[in-house]
């Protein structure tokens, strides 16, 4: 149903839901903004999450059959002082988003095959993942028996 209304609009935004550090946006540069993309037998999507840190924290993103995407991960960051190798700052601004556990939920436009999936974390802290779509094999084409 959801696949239907992004297909019939492409400027049409997917419901994208945020919980924890994700939810609260109050501050920094936002968390979980979601590009996605559509090539003939694949979908790509985008998603900026600033401050995290690929080799100081663990990303979850698992992908269903449907397109439903769920990423969860730990926002990183100091509250309090933060050392730099001889020397200790005493924050006075703090704008960047706060540490803590985030999830990130949406649907990509249509099924796809969990199984074909390509993640990158880009430096920039975008998380860029294609996945193939889902086929339905051809008409008239071999079954498996039953």
């Amino acid at each position: 149903m959801e696949g239907q209304k992004f297909a019939g609009n492409p400027q049409l935004k997917p419901s994208v839901v945020f919980t924890g550090t994700a939810k609260e946006g109050s501050v920094g540069p936002p968390v979980g903004l979601v590009d996605v993309g559509e090539s003939e037998g694949a979908y790509l999507f985008r998603v900026a999450l600033p401050g995290v840190k690929k080799d100081q924290c663990k990303i979850k993103c698992e992908i269903q059959r449907d397109g439903r995407v769920h990423i969860e991960g730990v926002m990183t960051g100091g509250v309090g002082p933060l050392r730099d190798s001889s020397t200790v700052y005493q924050m006075k601004v703090q704008q960047l988003c706060p540490p803590g556990p985030f999830t990130i939920s949406f649907s990509l436009p249509g099924p796809v095959d969990p199984r074909l999936f390509s993640p990158s974390f880009r430096p920039d802290g975008i998380l860029e993942v294609v996945v193939m779509k889902h086929r339905k094999p051809p008409a008239g084409g071999w079954c498996p028996p039953s």
